[in-house]
């Protein structure tokens, strides 16, 4: 040996060589990078479905606005109030107001059946009841196409997500609720929130179709600030009138978004981890290829002085390399097919419909790409170790 070599030398050395043989194992290589690519672009599709969920749900919400349903009841649907009680919540320290008066909705939340446009199968779609002050608690909703309904009529608006999503919603289209058919008369957009999954009509209208008489199921507030929730809540708590759990309307929203994104989260890494298991074999596969094309010329540097932790190195930069190639491939892909995608899934809270948009965010592509480098790992682990140990003597007599 004519000298001591640089350690970073020997792993440069033998990785040039392992890169420089890429194009004689291209098949190997490709199906491995593509294994990884589909794993990555599989986690990141499925994780952002429940992403946009909790998204959407989380813009439904604002720190300054409360949500009241009757104690007990965890979502709209099994809550219930008589005018007298929203009228006691109206009045309530800390609700906003305006001269026209307090910011406080009190609102009916019934479900309808409709049939989705992309498989005609049918679906639990939300349909709202709402009083004045509803446009005035929710300061994002505008309507963008068409008009708002007129007070006292069968006329009814819905939210972008609802039009695009399920039949019968277009602007000018008709639905049957009760024994009459309501037209479409508006379209509105509330931020990307819940609200643009369900169809809005006057309150009192509604009551009416389904014989409701003079009660709502909940309560939405818009307060003075954040702070004075507080102050909000423990008057109504407190109040032997009442019978009431109040929540901020982003704690509630969170809570309506737990079951749906658990669900998504358990289901995408399942996916994910059987489809991680053919990627190392994949990419175990590739770097054994790798290393037995290489084998004369690994033995050859480790008889020049070569140690065996520069071949170790090396073998795992280049199945690192490879992973890393194959993550970001899948990562660009399922931004591409994934990112803005619309969508509709039940909250089975509520059991109805809510529209969502899918949402590959940095953190996905990140967890994407981190899946990759271990499957790389993984992959490069076993194979690295054979070439370190390969017997000099018995590698140089290989063909």
């Amino acid at each position: 040996m004519a000298g001591p070599i640089n350690w970073l030398s020997q792993v440069a050395s033998v990785s040039k060589f392992g890169l420089l043989s890429i194009p004689q194992r291209a098949g190997s290589v490709a199906a491995a990078v593509f294994g990884i690519a589909g794993v990555v672009a599989v986690l990141v599709g499925v994780l952002s479905m429940g992403a946009g969920f909790q998204k959407t749900l989380e813009a439904s919400g604002a720190p300054d606005a409360a949500i009241v349903l009757r104690s007990g009841a965890d979502t709209e649907m099994v809550s219930g109030f008589l005018r007298e009680s929203t009228r006691v919540i109206a009045d309530a320290p800390g609700v906003a107001r305006t001269p026209e008066g307090s910011l406080s909705s009190p609102e009916l939340f019934v479900i309808i059946n409709l049939a989705k446009r992309s498989t005609a199968t049918d679906a639990n779609v939300p349909m709202r009841g709402v009083e004045r002050p509803a446009f005035k608690v929710r300061d994002n909703l505008n309507i963008v196409e068409g008009r708002m309904f007129d007070w006292g009529k069968n006329e009814a608006i819905v939210g972008t997500g609802a039009a695009k999503e399920f039949a019968g919603l277009e602007l000018g289209g008709k639905i049957k609720v009760g024994r009459r058919d309501w037209p479409i008369v508006g379209i509105f957009s509330a931020g990307g929130g819940t609200a643009e999954s369900e169809i809005w009509t006057d309150a009192r209208v509604l009551q009416a179709a389904y014989n409701r008489g003079d009660t709502f199921q909940s309560v939405y507030t818009k307060l003075t600030s954040a702070e004075a929730f507080q102050e909000f809540k423990d008057a109504l708590t407190t109040d032997p009138r009442l019978n009431v759990k109040v929540l901020r309307q982003t704690e509630y929203y969170a809570q309506q978004s737990t079951a749906v994104t658990k669900l998504i989260t358990t289901l995408g890494f399942l996916i994910a981890i059987l489809m991680a298991i053919g990627a190392v074999f994949g990419a175990l596969n590739t770097m054994y290829s790798s290393v037995s094309a290489r084998t004369r010329e690994i033995a050859t540097l480790r008889a020049l002085g070569f140690g065996s932790g520069a071949v170790v190195v090396s073998v795992m930069i280049e199945s690192l390399a490879l992973a890393l190639v194959g993550g970001v491939t899948g990562a660009i892909a399922a931004y591409f097919a994934f990112n803005d995608l619309e969508a509709a899934t039940m909250n089975w809270q509520s059991f109805s419909q809510v529209t969502f948009a899918f949402a590959v965010t940095p953190e996905l592509l990140v967890r994407g790409i981190v899946w990759a480098v271990l499957i790389g790992l993984i992959g490069g682990l076993f194979p690295a170790i054979r070439g370190a140990r390969l017997p000099i003597a018995m590698a140089l007599r290989e063909l």
